[in-house]
């Protein structure tokens, strides 16, 4: 997608291009580029680590993330940093 910016709502430009060149909708990459944890780059585990399993839980809806309502929170953390 060379040349064409997303537009302004997007947080997080640089991810939404990867998530876009992988395959994703725009949707889904401008929902993750813009969930609460691509804000905080490079930042410590434990953004993830003093959350609720409930919160990571509505986090993973946010980024339609499949498999979550059977996931426990470890679970629920890697794939929020892996997705």
């Amino acid at each position: 997608m060379p040349g064409k910016s997303p537009g302004p709502q997007i947080k997080d430009k640089d991810q939404y291009e990867a998530l876009r060149d992988k395959g994703y909708s725009k949707q889904k990459s401008a929902r993750i580029s813009n969930s609460q944890g691509a804000e905080k780059r490079g930042g410590e585990s434990s953004d993830y680590k003093e959350r609720s399993k409930k919160d990571l839980y509505a986090e993973a809806k946010k980024a339609d993330i499949k498999g979550r309502s059977r996931m426990n929170k470890k679970e629920l953390m890697h794939a929020l940093r892996n997705n």
